[in-house]
């Protein structure tokens, strides 16, 4: 049985928290002079500083009188939300620095600090009191982000799956990764050392029945809260709004009229909040005006009802039959990218990733790991004597029986010229130099012919496994160790196999 656990320990890169963030939960955590340590350590940055000032006094608190300082905000708003604040900003800060990725991270964090608006909003307007429920509103998808950042084109390989198929998003991430995006937040922020009324309604928050008790209004909130940012942000806001409207009034018995009200003031709220989050809040307008705009539009369409329906039904075909090509399309985009295009071979940035990744498991699981380094032999003299274009021809040939004789979890790759690594998971040297001994067999005995020519060639294979040492090392150590390998097998009278050492 796979454990979220295991899903971390084998797929998921979790980031550290960031320090300011681990001296803000430290300060917080101290029965004595909490309130002075937090001050000093936001006082600290000033950025900081202002944002927190400026947030308490926006209309997230609706203070009476004008805040000026922090001691006035801890004695007006406390302690736990001027923390949470802090925490907020830092965090969002935090991503924004690190992302590397082409991804759209302003449009996550739009939507992040709308769903934290709203939660605020339907916490106080429904009696649930919480402190925490805006930062939790803010991080409730922060799973999304670490996967996507840990994984990006599995993860987007995950996004067209769930466009094509209909499969909710906590589905398609299970069946990829075996745990999904609040199972990952949970555990990131759990890590952090985050409060469970934090991390837990964050967990639930796609599954509130299966919360615990005293966390599941929380977790229901965050799920409305998900839904509004979700209407201001993106598409099928009408089904949404039918979605809150209805679940507010079964949950906590707010009518229409008033549910409307709140969405409209989240919109109000948050584009305050995402300036002071210095986001640009883009074109949000009351939602109101959102349905109003719509109905006029519609109005002046001279469709008959049969006519829109039929409109619909063509309209919905071709979205599905885009989005399956969409998901093709990209599936060729991310194979391509890995693949070298002369060989079909995987290329050496995919040989970056494999070997991190295989070395991490090989490590964790202290499974052997071996490495094999094959160069053709005197291959230079097939391009001179007989051109590039057999040259070519050679390699592609060695390709296919190198690919042929492996098992079917091994990695093979064209290194770089007439450079292959091959990566086998779960083998020790001897069955590295088995699996060597055959490949160097198979090349020797394949003949490449191409426009008259005749070429066959021979194979140096150097070995390196986990095995061959009982000191640490690692992947680069790894490689190094079979590259010398190999050197020797080409010193020693190639077309044959040289296990390396690491000493």
């Amino acid at each position: 049985m796979t454990t979220v656990q295991d899903c971390f320990d084998e797929k998921v890169r979790l980031p550290s928290p960031p320090a300011i963030a681990l001296k803000i939960l430290e300060a917080v955590r101290q029965e004595d002079n909490s309130f002075e340590d937090l001050a000093r350590i936001i006082r600290s940055d000033p950025s900081l500083s202002v944002r927190i000032l400026k947030i308490a006094n926006s209309s997230l608190y609706g203070l009476t009188q004008p805040v000026d300082s922090l001691a006035q905000a801890t004695g007006l708003i406390g302690t736990d939300a001027l923390k949470n604040i802090a925490l907020s900003f830092v965090i969002v800060q935090e991503f924004q620095n690190s992302s590397r990725r082409s991804f759209d991270l302003d449009y996550f964090w739009r939507r992040a600090i709308t769903a934290a608006v709203a939660a605020d909003v339907l916490g106080a307007a429904v009696g649930h009191r919480d402190q925490d429920l805006f930062v939790a509103g803010l991080l409730q998808d922060i799973g999304v982000l670490i996967l996507l950042l840990s994984h990006s084109d599995r993860y987007r390989a995950i996004l067209d799956e769930k466009r094509v198929s209909g499969k909710s998003l906590c589905v398609t991430e299970k069946e990829e990764f075996s745990c999904d995006h609040t199972e990952v937040g949970n555990y990131l922020l759990s890590s952090w050392n985050l409060p469970h009324s934090i991390c837990q309604p964050i967990h639930f928050h796609h599954n509130a029945e299966g919360a615990p008790r005293q966390y599941r209004d929380s977790a229901m909130l965050l799920s409305y809260a998900d839904k509004i940012s979700a209407m201001y942000h993106s598409v099928r806001s009408s089904s949404k709004s039918a979605e809150v409207h209805e679940g507010l009034a079964r949950e906590w018995h707010v009518s229409e009229e008033r549910a409307s009200k709140l969405i409209d003031t989240v919109g109000e709220r948050s584009r305050e909040i995402l300036d002071l989050f210095a986001m640009d809040p883009g074109d949000i307008k009351p939602f109101s005006q959102i349905i109003q705009e719509a109905n006029e539009e519609l109005s002046t369409l001279n469709f008959s009802y049969e006519q829109l329906v039929f409109e619909l039904k063509q309209a919905r075909q071709n979205a599905e039959q885009l989005a399956r090509e969409l998901q093709q399309a990209n599936g060729a985009l991310r194979e391509l990218a890995y693949r070298d295009s002369l060989t079909g071979l995987y290329n050496y940035r995919y040989f970056q990733l494999s070997l991190e990744s295989e070395w991490d498991r090989a490590i964790r699981y202290k499974h052997p790991l071996s490495l094999l380094m094959v160069d053709i032999d005197f291959f230079k003299k097939v391009n001179d004597t007989s051109g590039h274009v057999v040259g070519d021809e050679v390699l592609k040939v060695v390709s296919k029986v190198l690919a042929y004789l492996v098992r079917s979890c091994d990695i093979v790759v064209r290194y770089g010229g007439e450079e292959f690594v091959i990566i086998l998971p779960e083998t020790g040297s001897l069955g590295a130099k088995v699996l060597a001994q055959r490949l160097r067999r198979g090349v020797e005995q394949e003949i490449t012919a191409y426009n008259g020519h005749s070429v066959s060639v021979t194979i140096s294979v150097g070995i390196a496994a986990t095995d061959l040492t009982e000191t640490e090392i690692t992947g680069v150590d790894l490689l190094e160790c079979s590259d010398r390998a190999l050197y020797r097998a080409k010193q020693n009278g190639r077309n044959r196999v040289e296990v390396g050492s690491f000493q």
